[in-house]
């Protein structure tokens, strides 16, 4: 029996978070937003995918998600998956709409939502959740999924193949220790820039209260600020929790060399974002700097060229790979699989609308077949929004819980859809 996707359903979908300061970093005041994108099919099955956006513009990821349609409609899921490569570089390298990127901004972003969406939808049909599908995977299946056009000279697939091998000793084991303890997490919530110092205080108060023991704060205003900020977190959560620390590209090289060196007082674990996405050197540069403090980066990185570069140049101590900045799951496992070559710690951007669903499926697998480690190894947390999807992360003591729905856990609520609908949902009239 063929599943046939029968039509692409795109919804422009924003909640208006910027009015209380969530999210709010040191270059960011947005509106979380979402390009969510539903297949469609005969049978009756519908797969659910997204990209994440800040609000304004998010329109312009509908549309290229329109644009793209065609290369999903009237096909089938049995004959995507015959030659994911295939199908990956049918969105990613449309001919026409490639000038526009290519494999980067806008049109990436939103071939990641349709991805995304239609491995939602292979989950689905398989009556798994997603890690638990790709961790089934034998490793043939795995390395033919993966396009290693332009990383040949970081990793070949003979290379990939090893690695997913090995992943498939002990997989049993880890596998229990996960739904025994969970995975470990960090939350995000106690440090955006936009909140006041007592805000600051009580949500990191509260976080320890509540069992977290590693926590982010975002800095890149007023060193002043970030130094005062940072006293008061550390004070709050003790000296042996972790303090992480993210710049959003804010800093220049030596300016991001500089405040680290007034923050490392404070011991952060990591720094991310020093300074702009694509500078390799640069991160490189501030790497060697402000070490032992490791530099994490990746939410912005487009595509795997990329990580690719950051990890061949020793620029970055944590991968911080996005489930939809780049080109969907194809492209996250090229990205994993780098890491674990090189000997890098994945722990994945999430935040946003829907990031912390997917990328909970990400680093489990990358735990069961790729890292095969927990060592430096985290999923970012932060408690906004969930509630608007139907299968909503569970976070207890720090830890993720293993999702065991069928699919990626990016499908909303219906009622949420046509609440925050921009711009004729009620939310926004």
């Amino acid at each position: 029996m063929t599943t046939r996707i029968i039509a692409v359903d795109v919804h422009d979908v924003r909640f208006p978070t910027a009015a209380d300061a969530d999210g709010s970093d040191a270059i960011n005041r947005g509106d979380y937003s979402a390009t969510y994108v539903e297949l469609r099919t005969e049978a009756g099955p519908t797969g659910a995918g997204l990209t994440f956006t800040n609000g304004r513009g998010n329109e312009l990821t509908v549309g290229a998600v329109k644009a793209l349609a065609h290369h999903v409609e009237g096909r089938t899921v049995e004959e995507i998956f015959a030659e994911p490569v295939t199908f990956w570089r049918s969105l990613t390298a449309d001919p026409q709409l490639r000038w526009l990127g290519p494999e980067k901004g806008v049109i990436h972003m939103a071939a990641g939502a349709v991805v995304n969406a239609v491995w939602d939808l292979r989950a689905r049909l398989a009556d798994r959740p997603l890690w638990q599908l790709l961790a089934e995977m034998s490793a043939d299946e795995l390395v033919a999924a993966v396009d290693f056009r332009h990383i040949g000279d970081a990793i070949t697939p003979a290379e990939a193949h090893a690695i997913l091998s090995e992943g498939e000793k002990g997989l049993d084991e880890r596998l229990e220790l996960l739904r025994t303890e969970g995975f470990p997490a960090y939350t995000t919530s106690v440090g955006w820039l936009g909140y006041p110092d007592d805000k600051v205080r009580a949500l990191t108060r509260q976080a320890v209260a509540e069992g977290w023991r590693a926590v982010k704060m975002k800095v890149g205003g007023p060193i002043e600020d970030d130094v005062r900020r940072a006293a008061i977190i550390r004070e709050e959560i003790g000296p042996d929790a972790l303090l992480m620390m993210d710049a959003n590209q804010v800093w220049d090289v030596d300016e991001a060399v500089s405040n680290m060196e007034r923050l490392a007082p404070y011991d952060p674990y990591w720094i991310e974002e020093p300074t702009h996405a694509d500078d390799v050197l640069g991160h490189a540069r501030v790497a060697r700097a402000v070490a032992p403090v490791r530099v994490a980066t990746g939410e912005v990185a487009a595509n795997r060229v990329i990580f690719k570069q950051l990890l061949q140049a020793s620029a970055i101590g944590v991968c911080q790979v996005d489930a939809c900045r780049v080109g969907g799951v194809n492209e996250v496992l090229s990205i994993l699989l780098m890491a674990a070559k090189f000997g890098v710690p994945v722990c994945p951007h999430a935040g946003g609308v829907g990031l912390c669903e997917y990328v909970q499926h990400l680093a489990i697998f990358d735990y069961l077949r790729v890292g095969r480690s927990l060592d430096g190894r985290m999923i970012e947390y932060v408690d906004h929004l969930h509630e608007h999807f139907t299968d909503p992360v569970r976070v207890e003591n720090g830890r993720y819980h293993l999702p065991e729905q069928p699919g990626y856990s990016v499908a909303m609520r219906p009622e949420s859809v046509a609440r925050f609908g921009f711009p004729d949902g009620p939310a926004w009239r």
